[in-house]
């Protein structure tokens, strides 16, 4: 048989994890495949780029599926486990597929980010150049990513998201090429200040760091940015970055936009994925695609 699509897991991962223990995804995996009676040749199959499981890979959007709709959850890094939501999907007898979790107001919100500009009908799909479509894709993939990304974010304690954000920082190119280019301050006597980056190779500029860990649905005021401007005052300091897994008020953009003889940059939750993405940090690549066009000027030229 072929591997089943997807959308076709969402029943079989929530028997394979229904005792209510904790599973890693290979345990997962190796109930899902027994479960439904795939063969060696079925779990052997690859994807096109040849660098993943088919299986491996669609079982994986499944669980992320299920947890955005709040039928699983991972209480520990990278293992799973059911919740009392998925236990009366299970319980209900109806068929476990998309609509299903749009019963789920956090999946809806989820699935309307990573399916937007998509069109759902074919023959509007048609009237897409290929190029279009794959870029679509692309967004499709990256929009799913950073919301696993903030999750996982999330689960880190304060400390190390302040981590986080100087290694972020140092991956970007700040601090190159020198030795202890960033660090964490003491929690205890931190001044409002999180961490010190310093801005370029020679170590001439130091940049100072505030990171707020908040919920992604908060909002970060005007008062706070003005208490971290006092902080980088104390400090005689010229240079700030207020960095938050939560969102900015318009009034706090506004006054950092306006400051005078100081320049504060902010990174929202949604920036700070962007920024993580990129520069390959708590994410590696699993594909790469060359898109590749005629060269005009080869076949222009005598061959």
């Amino acid at each position: 048989m072929a591997v089943p699509k997807f959308f076709e897991f969402f029943e079989a991962f929530l028997r394979a994890v229904n005792d209510g223990e904790l599973h890693t995804a290979k345990e997962v995996r190796g109930i899902i495949s027994k479960s439904m009676g795939l063969t060696d040749a079925d779990l052997a199959e690859m994807l096109p780029s040849g660098t993943q499981r088919t299986f491996d890979n669609r079982v994986a959007w499944a669980r992320t599926y299920l947890d955005k709709a709040g039928l699983i959850e991972t209480p520990h890094r990278g293992k799973y486990k059911i919740t009392d939501a998925g236990r009366n999907a299970l319980a209900s007898g109806g068929k476990i597929d998309l609509e299903y979790l749009e019963k789920s107001d956090e999946f809806k919100a989820f699935h309307s980010v990573t399916t937007e500009g998509i069109a759902d009908e074919p023959s509007v799909e048609k009237e897409e150049s290929p190029m279009e479509v794959l870029a679509s894709a692309y967004q499709k993939v990256n929009a799913a990513l950073a919301s696993q990304l903030m999750d996982e974010v999330m689960k880190l304690t304060p400390v190390e998201f302040e981590r986080l954000v100087v290694k972020l920082l140092l991956k970007m190119g700040y601090g190159s090429g020198i030795e202890e280019a960033g660090m964490v301050t003491q929690q205890s006597n931190d001044g409002g200040i999180d961490g010190i980056i310093k801005e370029d190779q020679l170590g001439f500029s130091h940049i100072y760091i505030q990171a707020k860990q908040w919920a992604v649905e908060q909002t970060v005021g005007r008062q706070e940015i003005q208490r971290f401007v006092g902080a980088l005052q104390g400090q005689q300091a010229q240079k700030g970055l207020f960095i938050t897994t939560a969102k900015f008020s318009s009034g706090a953009l506004q006054y950092a936009a306006n400051l005078l003889g100081a320049k504060v940059v902010l990174v929202d939750g949604s920036a700070l994925t962007r920024l993580m993405i990129k520069h390959n940090v708590g994410v590696s690549v699993e594909e790469i695609y060359e898109v590749k066009k005629i060269d005009s000027d080869f076949f222009a030229e005598e061959i």
